[in-house]
Formats: structure tokens, sequence, C-alpha cells
């Protein structure tokens, strides 16, 4: 077997650790398997790979999927980054709570956070590029932001005053998006 699964505080959220495979000339992983991936739990109908870069001290998130509802499966290529989900299901009994792993490009670690989960992430190095596949196919008229120091939540970022994007900055706390219509889509 070529991954390992290590378990989160949510039972829907996974870390996956690859086998590497390492010697003089550099290193090989098996990023993704769909029968793999299916044997362990893991959705494999991703439809969309986005890869992004960012700046040391780059906040992005906390961003979300309601339709269609997307997970996110997430890996650090480059540089280092916390990477965090937090449960926004309005019907769940871990809503609101959050957790929060280190990738980054020694550890090769990926994260797996399913539709119900908004992700998000800190870049701790300049040039930080982050890649995920994505079960659901961007629509920007079913997507939402939940504001990343939302006091409700409380997430742990390690920094406090992070570089944002306006819609970043504007985005949603998690009260407003429970309250809204659209968080329907996103039940337990």
């Amino acid at each position: 077997m070529n991954y390992l699964i290590k378990d989160t505080k949510f039972e829907e959220v996974k870390i996956i650790v690859p086998k590497i495979f390492e010697d003089h000339r550099g290193f090989f992983i098996e990023v993704f398997n769909k029968d793999v991936f299916n044997e362990l739990g893991i959705p494999s109908n991703f439809v969309q790979l986005n890869h992004s870069k960012s700046k040391k001290g780059v906040v992005r998130g906390l961003h979300f999927q309601w339709d269609p509802p997307a997970g996110k499966l997430m890996r650090v290529t480059r540089g280092k980054a916390i990477i965090f989900a937090v449960d926004i299901r309005k019907n769940s009994p871990t809503l609101g709570e959050w957790c929060g792993h280190l990738l980054d490009e020694e550890n090769k670690l990926q994260m797996w956070a399913p539709a119900g989960f908004a992700r998000g992430f800190y870049a701790m190095r300049d040039n930080t590029e982050i890649q995920y596949l994505i079960t659901g196919t961007y629509n920007p008229y079913g997507e939402g932001e939940i504001k990343w120091n939302d006091p409700d939540i409380g997430v742990k970022w390690g920094i406090s005053n992070p570089i944002l994007s306006q819609k970043d900055n504007d985005a949603q706390s998690l009260k407003e998006w429970l309250e809204s219509e659209n968080s329907k889509y996103l039940l337990k």
C-alpha cells in the first residue's frame, strides 16, 4: 500500500501520508490512485485541479462551495502551510469546530476535507504552492467564504495580521452563513 491514512478530530477529514520512494536521484510518490482511494473510503470523483502560489503571511480562506457541494484534497508542493478545515454543516454535532495540520514540501502530506467543511490555509514561507483536487466543478454563484478570524470558530492561525484578499476580508461570519438560505445545501 502506497498510503497511510491518519485520522483527525473529524471522522470525515483525513491526513494522507504517501509512501515516498527516495534515492540519490530524488523522490517519487503516488499522489492519487482512484482504486486505492476508493478502497480507503476517500472519494475519487475529482473533476478539477487547482494550483495557488502565496507569499509568506498570506491567509486564504475559509472557502467552501455549496452548489455543487465540493470536497478538496489539498497538498503543499512547495513551501510550508497550515491547512485548516472547519465544519460548517448546519446539523452537525461538530458544527463550528476546526482542525489544522502542517503540510509542507518535505512531509508531502495531503489533507482530505469533504463538502460541508470550509477550508483555508496560512502560507508560512514565501512562494508556497498548494494544489488541490476538487470533487465539484467551480461555480462562482455557489461558493462561500467565512471570515478567517470569526470569534465563534476561533481558528488558531498562528498569525495576527495576515495578507488577505478583499473577498476574504469581507467574508461573512459562520452565524451569517447558517442563517442563509444556501446553508440547506450542506446539511450533515
